[in-house]
């Protein structure tokens, strides 16, 4: 049956009859370019869909992938990035994807999304899994009692404008407060090409708050595979000392804040607030519409920080099909189990937790 291929408005001439069959690849190291330029025009694709992800993932975790792709006369029709994470601890899936906040299958017609879909299964029972995960912004399968999802994570996305006055109105007062705080003691946003500090900071808030840190070559790969759409944003003292700093992903119209943290002289200083405000500036000088202040768990500090900022919460429905699994995972530091495990992070080295946090994080995505 002939169908029509829409292709997105800024490129549209004219519509293109499709009359091959819809066949399924694996994307190989020379389609990379051919991949993006379909990713960065389909409208359902989100950065975690960009190739580069392939190269982060692999490098840094030792992480098997799968990016597959279906194709229809020679042009592409949709795309879905898998990855399995085989652990003792935390088990053994396949997910889109790991380390990545959106996922699941991006494609143009629904022929392409069943073939995209088929493939994920067919490769999660081949695997052994216990669970195939879609990380989508809406459910692939609101109908399909095979799939799963639970109220765990959420989004915030806000509009901003090009206008600084009217998006610091558009905080609410008290955290506006804080953003003006960090103002009047002259703090001071540069962009870094390295993250030396970046990891300084982070890696001291996320033992804070115990958990495990990645590793360093992580973010290095961010910045060196994405380019100019990967920032890092460094805020300091006029003196000189590190307050915090944040790893943010540049998409279309969009700015992601994806991973930040602040030194101990942050808090004194309003430091994530000015940072987060620094970032919005930048942002949308740079021309962003969108705010995307990222996934957080419900019940947690980063769901109470995010909302104070006036953003509202946009559940993420992402979703689980058991395979070998009884149960959906529960791999989250709400999660009773892993208190004691965090109240002894928090009591290790900095330099401990720095050198042993890597081969533990790269079991959870």
């Amino acid at each position: 049956m002939n169908s029509i291929v829409e292709l997105p408005a800024a490129r549209r001439a004219a519509p293109i009859l499709a009359s091959g069959p819809q066949t399924l690849h694996l994307m190989q190291p020379h389609e990379r370019r051919r991949w993006d330029a379909f990713v960065r025009t389909c409208p359902d694709a989100t950065f975690f869909h960009l190739s580069g992800w392939q190269e982060v993932i692999e490098e840094s975790f030792g992480i098997k992938t799968w990016f597959y792709y279906v194709q229809q006369d020679g042009r592409i029709q949709g795309v879905l990035p898998l990855a399995e994470i085989r652990s003792r601890l935390f088990g053994h899936s396949l997910g889109a994807m790991p380390f990545c906040v959106y996922g699941g299958p991006a494609a143009l017609n629904e022929g392409a999304r069943r073939m995209l879909d088929l493939a994920a299964h067919d490769l999660a029972e081949s695997l052994g899994v216990g669970h195939l995960e879609y990380r989508g912004m809406q459910r692939v399968h609101p109908h399909d009692p095979a799939w799963h999802t639970k109220e765990l994570y959420v989004t915030f996305r806000k509009a901003i404008t090009e206008d600084d006055e009217a998006n610091l109105n558009a905080i609410p007062r008290k955290q506006r407060a804080m953003v003006r705080k960090g103002i009047k003691l002259s703090l001071v946003g540069e962009v870094e090409d390295n993250v030396e500090r970046m990891f300084e900071a982070y890696a001291a808030s996320v033992h804070r708050l115990g958990t495990p840190v990645f590793p360093k070559k992580y973010f290095a790969l961010l910045q060196q595979v994405f380019g100019d759409e990967c920032e890092v944003r460094v805020i300091r003292t006029v003196q000189g000392e590190l307050v915090s700093a944040v790893l943010s992903f540049y998409w279309r119209d969009e700015v992601v804040p994806y991973y930040g943290g602040g030194t101990e002289l942050a808090r004194s200083v309003a430091g994530n607030d000015f940072m987060y405000w620094n970032l919005m500036q930048a942002a949308a000088a740079r021309g962003c519409r969108l705010f995307d202040f990222g996934r957080s768990k419900l019940g947690t500090g980063a769901y109470d920080f995010k909302k104070n900022w006036g953003f509202e919460a946009q559940a993420l429905p992402y979703e689980y099909k058991l395979y070998r699994a009884s149960a959906l995972p529960d791999n989250n530091p709400l999660n009773p189990k892993y208190q004691l495990f965090i109240k002894m992070w928090k009591k290790l080295p900095l330099p401990v937790a720095n050198a042993l946090g890597p081969y533990i994080v790269r079991n959870l995505g």
